[in-house]
């Protein structure tokens, strides 16, 4: 049997020619692959507009090989502009959140159904509690009444419970979007790929690292595939920042949110954080030194600020 396996940044990792139980199927499912019925293949998870996970790919082209199976590779390194991804993955959150409430109507629809056939059988049940007559020739029709009454009554339940979670699930779906253009959320990805490409880009340059005791080792730049899958990674980064910086300067300038820095946050303000009002005791370059109403202590990032209260107006003024 020949099989391709391609991966683009579009796509992800996919595995083309084979089935969910098919023997190609059995040597897949374990190794980190999922099959998907919309695409009739297999897949790896969160592979797509990321670097392709060499490691998981060979392991699995030698078990397929070694079964006896010819398998096609192609890989496509090249990664797309990250305002093409945020639209696709937009596009893809509504259709998925439009699919998720097309089921949840039928999974109520199927509720419904099942509660009218559960009250059907009910009726059929003698009223007012009536025991069962044991020999007499009522008995039996009167033990299937009751029998078939409570076993549609459960699937009533179960498919209740059924839509319950898929209309859960579909209103999830139905504001990804919005949780994901957050303003905390978008500065909190911008701070993820600031240390990245400060990551990516001291593997890149060679660094040496201070043990205690004063030992020092050292670290050569990196070289070969390994330097090129960093600049791959970096470079990415690098897109992806400069959009969702975008995003965060137009969130300010629209007054979504305030930009907050210890400019105009002072030493005995108050901040409103995670739904309290805390007492600022101190400015750091990034964040403020804070002690909540019970007397707690820690630290904020000031992104992470709500509203903001000069010490003059007090908390709750």
């Amino acid at each position: 049997m020949d099989l391709t396996l391609t991966h683009t940044a579009a796509d992800g990792t996919i595995l083309e020619g084979t089935s969910r139980g098919d023997a190609a199927g059995r040597i897949l499912r374990g190794r980190g692959w999922r099959f998907s019925r919309a695409i009739t293949a297999w897949y790896i998870p969160y592979s797509r507009d990321r670097e392709p996970k060499q490691h998981l790919i060979d392991t699995t082209v030698q078990a397929l090989q070694s079964a006896g199976f010819t398998v096609d590779v192609t890989i496509d390194t090249t990664r797309r502009a990250a305002a093409e991804v945020e639209t696709d993955r937009v596009d893809r959150e509504a259709a998925r959140a439009e699919h998720l409430a097309h089921r949840a109507d039928r999974k109520l629809q199927a509720a419904d159904e099942q509660e009218a056939q559960a009250l059907a059988a009910l009726r059929r049940v003698p009223p007012m509690g009536e025991p069962i007559k044991v020999g007499h020739h009522s008995e039996s029709g009167h033990r299937t009444s009751i029998r078939k009454a409570d076993a549609a009554m459960r699937r009533s339940v179960d498919a209740d419970a059924e839509a319950t979670r898929a209309r859960a699930r579909a209103e999830l779906a139905a504001h990804a979007t919005d949780r994901r253009y957050e303003p905390i959320a978008v500065a909190n990805r911008i701070a993820r790929l600031n240390t990245e490409i400060s990551a990516c880009t001291k593997k890149l340059d060679g660094y040496s690292h201070t043990f205690a005791g004063g030992y020092i080792e050292t670290y050569p730049p990196a070289h070969g595939a390994y330097a090129q899958r960093l600049t791959r990674t970096r470079d990415a980064a690098v897109d992806e920042l400069a959009y969702w910086e975008a995003i965060r300067a137009e969130q300010i300038t629209s007054g979504q949110v305030t930009e907050f820095t210890r400019d105009n946050v002072h030493r005995g303000d108050w901040i409103l954080y995670s739904g309290a009002w805390c007492l600022v005791t101190r400015i750091n370059p990034k964040s403020v030194s804070v002690r909540t109403p019970h007397g707690a202590t820690g630290t904020v990032p000031y992104t992470h600020i709500r509203q903001h209260r000069p010490a003059s107006t007090g908390a709750t003024s």
